[in-house]
């Protein structure tokens, strides 16, 4: 029974306050979820089901393939139960795989422990059954097998993504303290941006707000953009049903006509990273790019959408303290250039946004690697904002 086409429990990972975000695009694709948790999501549905979910999400992290549940309470029972796994029938005996996990375990201090465990478990069983052994090691670029074990319980996983899908690819050239690609996607389907309106991102850095919005308003995904997945190198593996795949993603491409994207930074250098980072996405073209403060950026008045920044944070005390007249230039430039639009400015630093002087009609929660962060969404009024007195 080939695991492509056997159901059992998927677990879709992301980074975390993602999870929202993450169940509204796999059920958008038609799977049911069945847990939504902190870190991911829960459905049922094959490896060829994880080939799709690799290929389509923007906000994952990994798409994770269930063996097995099992009660573990030591080391051992770990090798136990994984001996029992016909792991010839999934991986070739020539072949390569390395070992992940997530430890949570008293009797574990140092969860490299637990994957040499892992490792010896399915070498083991491979060498008794076919002769010889598959290779194994650290690199994650074939098969991946991963466990995840929580005090007595534990789960053994194909990580169908390998490499994790969260970085998207397209991004040769990162710049300073980018934003995580997946989090980029995350923030704009949090925002009310419709995706056919006026999108602007000033201080745009290395480009990658504005490129995510431009695949998510075009429809491209991600998963387009490499050609290496942990699912290639497992027993079953249909190198057909994966172009298939691959030709159902490409055809729902769409092409936003009169879609404008305009981004903008005061460094040469970042918008010209920023541009080659639009090649290698191949939305170059859905982009305007411009060298400017962001005071001087384009503010179209017809069909008026969001206007999204993400200034820097502020580390150092000097930083900081620099940074309060740039917040509140932000706030002033909403204000004075940005009625009609919906504001966004995500932040990693709550006494700076205070200096926006705008009151936030939602703060939405994120996590920018370690950085506990917000993004805080503005309305932002045409003209005088009319008061109606309440009749007595």
């Amino acid at each position: 029974m080939s695991i492509f086409n056997t159901p059992a429990n998927i677990v879709i990972t992301c980074y975390r306050r993602l999870a929202p975000f993450l169940e509204q695009e796999v059920r958008e694709l038609g799977f049911e979820v069945e847990e939504t948790f902190a870190t991911g999501v829960r459905i049922k549905g094959t490896v060829n089901d994880c080939i799709r979910l690799n290929l389509n999400l923007y906000c994952a992290s990994q798409v994770l393939y269930s063996l097995g549940k099992f009660t573990s309470r030591n080391a051992t029972d770990v090798y136990r139960f994984l001996s029992d796994i016909a792991w010839e029938n999934l991986l070739p005996e020539d072949g390569y795989f390395s070992v992940t996990s997530n430890v949570h375990n008293e009797t574990v201090n140092n969860s490299m422990f637990v994957n040499v465990k892992v490792k010896d478990a399915i070498v083991d069983r491979i060498r008794a059954k076919k002769g010889i052994r598959p290779s194994s090691g650290s690199e994650m670029d074939q098969a991946v097998i991963h466990l995840f074990w929580k005090e007595d319980q534990a789960e053994i996983f194909i990580d169908t993504s390998g490499e994790t899908i969260a970085r998207h690819g397209y991004r040769k050239i990162p710049g300073q303290a980018p934003m995580l690609e997946s989090l980029a996607s995350a923030t704009i389907l949090a925002s009310k941006w419709d995706r056919k309106s006026v999108f602007i991102n000033p201080m745009c850095g290395s480009g990658t707000l504005a490129i995510e919005a431009a695949l998510i308003a075009t429809n491209s995904k991600p998963g387009l953009f490499r050609n290496n997945y942990s699912f290639q190198y497992f027993l079953g593996y249909d190198e057909e049903f994966y172009y298939a795949e691959q030709d159902k993603v490409e055809a729902q491409i769409t092409d936003a006509h009169g879609l404008r994207i305009i981004a903008t930074d005061h460094s040469e250098k970042a918008i010209e990273n920023a541009r080659k980072n639009a090649i290698a996405a191949g939305v170059a073209d859905r982009i305007e790019f411009a060298v400017c403060d962001f005071t001087e950026t384009e503010i179209p008045q017809e069909n008026k959408g969001v206007f999204f920044v993400n200034p820097e944070y502020g580390e150092r005390l000097g930083e900081e303290q620099e940074l309060e007249e740039t917040y509140a230039r932000i706030g002033d430039f909403m204000k004075q250039k940005c009625g009609g639009y919906s504001g966004y400015i995500f932040t990693g630093n709550l006494d700076l946004a205070k200096k926006i002087g705008l009151k936030a009609k939602r703060r939405i929660e994120f996590y920018s690697g370690k950085i506990d962060c917000r993004l805080l969404e503005y309305e932002l009024y045409e003209g005088t904002r009319r008061i109606v007195q309440p009749v007595a």
